[in-house]
């Protein structure tokens, strides 16, 4: 129904006003200023250096050859989108939903949730904590994050609480039914894992929605686009209830999911789909995208110049690489790849599942054959073994193999 929840919505008559629009630090203040408190908060997020690195960062598909694969800039701007269908519709806050949308990523890590995966296991080593992007976000925009006022002093943004509320409390199940706000006012700071609160507002609600709805909407279209669901299409026709002719991609997704959730949901039941059978077909469809991000380094390549040509190199067909006369000579299973460079940019390219086991040696985990103190034996050679780097080689390669799933008798 249109304009359900307009009188729960964050507005000065909502009994948790005072609550919604408090700030830690109070903001500068100017005459005769236009701008409600979210409208304020939307600006200096947009102005922040941490959104302006969203552009760079991977949404779900690292695909550099292609520039119409979803960023993770895009996907916020996506998500603000269907925020604001949701919100207008239901008769809630605009500008808050606009706010917590632009902001909800703004902690997350480069290279997906992959990347976030690979962090959180470096902050378990080193910090004895893991990393997740929502609680990031937060220190970002409490803490890291900072503009400079008219007097040119420098503060944090100082954001809203609806609006930081909504950044650490958007993740959750991707199927999440019968959403609805807590009740209890609370330090932020209290969370200690991802979705351990609902939202606080039935803004951060409909953002919480709407980045499972992006989720599904553009990125299953890109996974469309690349080939990755295409043994999941009739399925998804049979259960979305198309015609076969009807093409599967963003706008069909998207419009069939709000559409649903603004006939279906209420204030007593909260945010919720209608159809259960939506679930099964949804999680097939995740997995399988989630499956693909987890693979997506054996795509990843460098390019190098070698003999007067331009060559690509896959890091999955890389056996080996070492220094020898000024060169990198990379071994891949089936040749050798001579070029001038240093071992130590091909290694910061390579990623977790290569190692530094020598100064003139980096090796591939996943063509080990056997080691000792000396030396690592490779399917196609033999690289050296520092002995100050044996004990950190074979925690990387337990490690590489518990990533994997192998076992390691």
């Amino acid at each position: 129904m249109k304009n359900l929840l307009q009188k729960v919505s964050a507005n000065p008559e909502n009994p948790n006003w005072e609550n919604i629009i408090k700030r830690q630090n109070s903001l500068y203040k100017r005459d005769n200023e236009i701008r409600s408190e979210f409208e304020r908060d939307y600006t200096r997020i947009i102005n922040s250096k941490a959104y302006r690195r969203l552009k760079h960062k991977t949404q779900v598909f690292f695909s550099p050859e292609n520039d119409h694969i979803c960023t993770r800039i895009e996907h916020v701007t996506l998500v603000e989108s269907i925020s604001y269908t949701i919100a207008k519709y239901f008769g809630l806050n605009t500008e808050l939903t606009k706010a917590i949308a632009t902001a909800h990523d703004i902690g997350h890590s480069p290279f997906g949730h992959q990347g976030e995966k690979i962090i959180s296991e470096l902050s378990k080593d080193f910090i004895q904590k893991p990393f997740w992007h929502e609680k990031n976000g937060l220190e970002f925009v409490d803490k890291v994050e900072l503009l400079e006022t008219p007097e040119g002093k420098i503060q944090p943004l100082d954001l809203t609480y609806g609006v930081r509320d909504g950044i650490i409390s958007h993740c959750g199940d991707i199927n999440e039914n019968g959403l609805r706000p807590r009740t209890e006012y609370i330090d932020l700071y209290e969370y200690e894992h991802p979705n351990q609160y609902a939202p606080y507002t039935w803004e951060g609600c409909v953002v919480k929605i709407a980045d499972k709805l992006s989720y599904l909407g553009r990125d299953i279209e890109d996974a469309i686009t690349l080939g990755i669901l295409d043994k999941k299409l009739k399925e998804l026709h049979e259960v979305l209830k198309l015609d076969k002719d009807v093409k599967i991609n963003n706008t069909v997704i998207l419009n069939m999911f709000i559409k649903d959730l603004c006939e279906n949901s209420s204030l007593e039941n909260g945010l919720c789909f209608s159809d259960e059978k939506f679930e099964e077909v949804v999680k097939c469809a995740v997995r399988s995208i989630e499956k693909y991000s987890e693979n997506q380094s054996d795509e990843k390549y460098m390019m190098v110049q070698s003999g007067g040509s331009h060559m690509k190199v896959f890091l999955k067909d890389i056996v080996y690489a070492e220094v020898y006369n000024r060169k990198v000579i990379i071994h891949t299973r089936d040749t050798n790849i001579e070029y001038y460079g240093k071992l130590q940019e091909l290694s910061e390219i390579a990623g977790a599942d290569f190692f530094r086991t020598h100064r003139a040696y980096l090796v591939h985990f996943k063509y080990v054959q056997k080691y000792d103190a000396n030396c690592v034996t490779m399917e196609n050679g033999t690289a050296l073994i520092a002995k100050q780097n044996y004990s950190e080689f074979v925690k990387q390669y337990l490690k590489y193999n518990q990533r994997k799933g192998k076992e390691i008798g």
